[in-house]
């Protein structure tokens, strides 16, 4: 059976381009109504601490549902089935880590960054360099597989096949991000953030309506077409059909569960989220509305994936330029026409937009706050000035991520993703977890759970089956890889709090005042 043609050949590329276009009119105006007041720290770090937690909730779930959540879970489900599901449920319970450990603590303890929490009762120089190293490197990999992703996303939907056409509408992509941080800061880019959650979760609510009244709002006739349409039957319905497979490692799926679930609570753009509300109380009821959100929106991308696996062949997605990525636009395409898949592709590129944004401002803010104004400057940096750096370190992150996104346009990316989620859990979770919680934990072990965290991330991934040795790897003609797992959080991760421990027993003793000046204020908000 000769399978249908891809959506690129079907849709309008002018329409979807014409809806994106009005989508970044509406939030760039919004952003710089938004801008008035930028120019404290306060102001461009966490928007003066003014928003609710049910703003900042909705703006977290914005932050944090990237396009790999919108187009890449949606076709796992809908090529893979069951298993493609278990990504959403990784995702949320990474959330309760931060509902009950980290959220109010982390807000009644910090200003700006990560690293204010981790130096509070450390020596500040070196431990600021390690949180800024590591929030850097996480931001990069985040930000590269976001900016690629948008390449990949541009040849399926607005038909544009040449790479010169590809790197151009990614370099568009940035500097729209790069005016999103440099006119309206945390507060501009949270109402991006805010407008673009609202947008997705309507418009995956509104296609699973249309979608369930193609089946008469029966569930279990959808899952039957499903199940009979697709190239694996009623196993589709089964745990097994991506991890335990022939020739998928259950250890890689472990490795990525716990990587997904714990580094999700870590990543700094994130966690920055939490200084945008007023006390650690909104900082949890943010938590609760992000998670909700979250909720709401996994659900219908299981609905959506089983969909797809309905209405469009195996063949026709994985034949189209997205791949696995294209069963959203394929389905909407099916379902609703070429406006319909207009305003998916909109939708797309807003998620790219707005998670590349909060990249963006976090990185830049690290820079300004812990090495420029902190290292540098030994605290004594200028409001302006700082906030001047800032500005710079933005232009700059997002040139970087331009370059980065073009260079690694139609490469294995994937990986990049999960490997900022391993750094996350392995640098800052366990480092956070133990400043907030343990009085013996000192400098030394701060500086050798950052550092020992992200170097073996990196050293077991550059010697993995994702770099060589695969035929999917980076380089397939090579083969220099010894660590069978691709994902390195199994072993990174508890290496990381072995290194934290082993730290802190060798070093000084910290300071006890110091400390307990941190367990009163990080219980209390006294101070914060």
């Amino acid at each position: 059976m000769t399978a249908p043609a891809a959506p690129a050949g079907e849709s309008d590329p002018v329409v979807n381009i014409a809806v994106f276009a009005l989508f970044v009119a509406i939030t760039l105006y919004v952003v710089y109504r938004a801008s008035s007041r930028t120019s404290s720290t306060s102001d461009y770090y966490a928007a003066g601490s003014a928003f609710t937690g049910r703003q900042n909730g909705i703006a977290l779930s914005g932050d944090f549902l990237s396009a790999a959540s919108f187009l890449g879970i949606a076709g796992a489900i809908a090529i893979h089935g069951y298993d493609g599901f278990l990504y959403s449920i990784g995702f949320l319970v990474a959330w309760l880590v931060d509902l009950l450990l980290i959220a109010e603590l982390l807000r009644n303890t910090g200003r700006f960054t990560l690293g204010d929490v981790l130096s509070f009762r450390m020596r500040q120089r070196p431990v600021r360099a390690a949180a800024a190293t590591s929030t850097l490197v996480i931001s990069l990999f985040y930000m590269l597989a976001q900016m690629a992703g948008a390449g990949g996303l541009i040849a399926l939907l607005l038909d544009i096949d040449s790479g010169f056409g590809q790197a151009l509408v990614i370099g568009v992509v940035g500097v729209v991000m790069v005016l999103y941080v440099l006119v309206g800061g945390m507060k501009g880019t949270t109402w991006v953030q805010i407008i673009k959650a609202a947008v997705l979760i309507l418009t995956v609510a509104l296609m699973t309506v249309f979608l369930f009244g193609k089946f008469g709002f029966s569930f279990s006739d959808l899952l039957d077409s499903a199940a009979a349409n697709s190239p694996m039957g009623d196993r589709l319905l089964e745990p097994g059909g991506l991890y335990g497979a022939t020739g998928t490692s259950k250890l890689d799926f472990v490795s990525l569960s716990v990587a997904l679930i714990l580094g999700a609570a870590a990543l700094p753009h994130v966690l920055m989220r939490f200084y945008t509300v007023p006390n650690s109380k909104e900082a949890r009821r943010s938590v609760v509305w992000a998670t909700a959100c979250m909720l709401v929106f996994y659900l219908c991308t299981l609905v959506l994936g089983f969909g797809a696996a309905a209405l469009v062949d195996a063949d026709e997605i994985l034949g189209s330029p997205g791949g696995e990525n294209s069963a959203a636009p394929l389905l909407a395409l099916h379902i609703g026409g070429t406006l319909l898949l207009g305003v998916v592709a909109a939708v797309a590129f807003a998620t790219i937009l707005a998670v590349v944004a909060g990249l963006t401002i976090t990185a830049s803010a690290s820079f300004a706050h812990d090495v420029y104004a902190n290292i540098f400057k030994r605290g004594k940096a200028e409001p302006a000035q700082e906030v001047r750096v800032a500005r710079i370190t933005a232009v700059v992150v997002g040139a970087l991520s331009i370059a980065g996104g073009i260079l690694a346009n139609g490469q294995n990316v994937a990986f990049l993703v999960a490997l900022a989620f391993a750094v996350a859990a392995s640098a800052n979770l366990s480092t956070l977890l133990y400043s907030l919680f343990w009085k013996r934990f000192n400098t030394t072990g701060t500086l050798w759970a950052i550092y020992g965290g992200l170097g073996a991330c990196l050293v077991l991934v550059v010697f993995s089956p994702v770099v060589s040795g695969a035929p999917d790897s980076l380089f397939p003609q090579a083969d220099f890889s010894w660590f069978p797992l691709r994902n390195p959080g199994l072993v990174s991760i508890p290496f990381s709090f072995l290194c934290g421990f082993a730290g802190a027993l060798v070093g000084s003793k910290a300071d006890p005042r110091k400390q307990a000046e941190m367990e009163v204020r990080s219980l209390t908000g006294i101070g914060s």
